[in-house]
């Protein structure tokens, strides 16, 4: 490849990906590519997601890229080998192919109301916000659902004085326009308590008490915190008697793409068509490709550790063996809080499981292992999203297995060009709990069916009152599900 071909394509690349680079650093990578001729494209794109994840794991924000930190990287990848192998410029290493989003790493989107488009917040994100940040939360997850209702042709506006179709002029009105009206109105809004017992709607123009005795209710958990839309009319004591009530339908996601442009709302860089069309077609290549999904592996208990190994063993003598071992928590019997002290002895634990990996050596060599915290693993608190495992209990398994992959929960994963998110929270029971009335049984009684609508409809993870599972305010926005992704997993 012309020497300045490659330059602008590594610059290239690398502003996708939000980094600047200096002249140093190019000309590194410029002489690490060469070392793969054929092979270019993915030696640089296995460059930029160890670069990523390092940056990641030592907490660099800078976008501002020198020769140093690609020194580091290059060296790694040199040692351990990951390169991609340069026998077939079709051949691209799992690695390469694997993109580890942590959530706090999410990009934050606002939704403009008045020029009907989304723009990028600019500048750090506090993890202790202000008073502002909270009503912030409930705005941005009202507004995302809102733009999203807007294409939908049963609730958008009419352009002309005609019928919108068959089901009627669904077209939702601000709750503040309902004071004095009669007949029966849609409006959409946030189920709030502001007393015992009284539930009320809001918008971002007023609020009303609501009377959902007479509702009938589609698929769902309808809970407080939850965003509806609901057809009701005025009664003469100010209350909005609601007939019907359900979620706000779903958008395709080809279609949210379509509309969002270029944004990238899920956090693993902005593709051109073609780089997108070219991973695709390597996709379908990988029919051998293999996540393996595993949950509450308690380093305390002999008897989890022995069927691991006997899992571990039976890969290892498979032909092919997986690109991925995704290890969710919790990883301990006992939930470590306040009352747990034995953290010296779960380090210890998880050296133990670094050390069954490595003696599996073409699992250690070929696959790569993520590890993802559970409830009542260790760290700072049980707010949402959770931080990856503290490094003081990860360094001994690191010490075997250095291209392990310590994530947040919820977890985003690129694969190609799949997009999946992890989220490892008893998700079941909490919304059944916190339900204001029994979901509806006409199309489903299944309780998992309801959980995957209330959470695709609501485009969030976990829609539950803040007081039964506090959230990070300034950090919602690593919860949502828009565009809807390819594969969510939830345990």
């Amino acid at each position: 490849m012309n020497a300045s071909v490659a330059r602008k394509k590594i610059q290239k690349k690398f502003k996708i990906r939000g980094y600047t680079l200096k002249v140093d650093a190019l000309e590194e990578i410029l002489s690490f590519a060469n070392r793969f001729q054929g092979a270019e494209d993915e030696a640089i794109d296995l460059l930029l997601d160890h670069l990523q994840y390092e940056s990641q794991k030592v907490g660099v924000k800078s976008s501002i890229i020198d020769k140093e930190p690609i020194r580091r990287v290059i060296s790694s990848l040199l040692e351990a080998d990951d390169a991609v192998e340069p026998t077939s410029s079709d051949t691209v290493s799992s690695h390469a192919t694997i993109r580890v989003i942590d959530a706090f790493l999410v990009p934050k989107f606002h939704f403009d109301p008045i020029k009907k488009q989304f723009y990028q917040h600019t500048g750090g994100l506090s993890i202790h916000g202000g008073s502002s940040a909270k009503s912030a939360l409930y705005k941005g997850r009202y507004l995302l659902l809102f733009q999203r209702i807007s294409h939908d042709q049963h609730f958008s506006k009419p352009a002309f004085d005609t019928e919108m179709s068959h089901y009627g002029n669904c077209e939702i009105a601000p709750i503040q326009s309902l004071v004095g009206q009669t007949g029966r109105r849609w409006v959409m809004g946030v189920i709030s308590q502001f007393e015992d017992g009284h539930f009320y709607l809001e918008d971002l123009t007023a609020s009303v008490e609501i009377n959902l005795s007479k509702a009938k209710i589609t698929t769902g958990f309808l809970s407080e915190n939850t965003i509806v839309v609901a057809e009701g009319e005025m009664l003469l004591d100010g209350i909005f008697q609601v007939f019907t009530c359900g979620f706000p339908p779903l958008e395709d996601r080809d279609k949210s793409l379509k509309l969002l442009g270029q944004h990238d709302f899920f956090g693993g860089g902005t593709l051109t068509k073609e780089e997108t069309l070219r991973l695709a077609e390597l996709e379908k290549k990988a029919v051998n490709a293999m996540f393996v999904i595993l949950s509450d592996i308690w380093l305390d208990s002999e008897e989890a550790m022995g069927k691991l190994e006997t899992v571990l063993d039976g890969f290892e003598i498979q032909e092919v063996v997986p690109s991925l071992f995704v290890f969710l928590g919790n990883f301990c019997s006992h939930p470590c809080n306040l009352s747990f002290h034995s953290f010296s002895s779960l380090r210890l634990q998880f050296g133990n499981l670094g050390k069954m990996i490595a003696a599996h050596p073409r699992l250690k060599e070929h696959s790569r292992f993520l590890f993802i915290p559970g409830p009542d693993d260790a760290g700072p608190s049980t707010v949402l999203p959770r931080c990856a495992l503290p490094k003081y209990l990860t360094e001994e398994l690191q010490k075997y297995i250095p291209n392990a992959i310590f994530s947040s929960n919820p977890c985003r994963v690129k694969f190609y060009t799949q997009e999946i998110v992890f989220f490892r929270y008893d998700l079941l029971y909490r919304m059944r709990r916190s339900c204001l009335m029994p979901p509806s049984t006409e199309e489903t009684s299944d309780p998992f069916e309801h959980l995957v609508a209330t959470i695709t409809h609501q485009s969030h993870l976990c829609p539950l009152p803040l007081i039964v599972q506090p959230i990070i305010w300034n950090y919602d926005h690593c919860l949502h599900l828009y565009p809807s992704p390819h594969t969510e997993i939830l345990i």
